[in-house]
């Protein structure tokens, strides 16, 4: 199963705060047991909300919104994806993680949408559009 583990944000991260060398390296080494392991996909920390933008939908209409956002509980700081057998694995894996910000901080662990996961919705012509997606997905990664 992939999951997506997301760090969550807190006002040092949002204000800019950049890890110190020694979580630098720590994290540096966690992600290679990650590699060696097998277990991940993808990885990366993210700016604060104030270089980001959002863009709210109502029905056809789009209204683009600059940040900072205002709830730092609710945003993202940085991201995984990883390749695990279950839940109970991936847990395992974010305890034995470095605290990834220099107080109290949380990791939060979500089950990523397989094709199995939509049902009969998801149509035999929708399946094969998403594996000659992933395909040209995963060569371009490649290059």
């Amino acid at each position: 199963m992939r999951v997506m583990v997301i760090v969550k944000a807190t006002s040092q991260s949002e204000a800019g705060k950049m890890p110190s060398t020694e979580l630098l390296a720590a994290m540096g080494n966690f992600n290679e047991e990650l590699v060696k392991a097998g277990v991940m996909l993808a990885g990366e920390g993210l700016h604060p909300s104030s270089k980001g933008k959002r863009v709210r939908f109502s029905g056809s209409q789009r209204t683009v919104i600059d940040g900072p956002f205002p709830e730092t509980k609710e945003l993202i700081a940085g991201f995984w994806l990883w390749q695990v057998k279950s839940m109970e694995e991936a847990v395992e894996w974010v305890r034995r993680c470095p605290n990834p910000m220099e107080g109290d901080s949380d990791i939060e662990i979500r089950p990523v949408f397989e094709a199995d996961d939509f049902g009969a919705e998801f149509t035999p012509e929708l399946r094969a559009q998403e594996d000659r997606l992933r395909a040209k997905v995963e060569d371009a990664g490649k290059r």
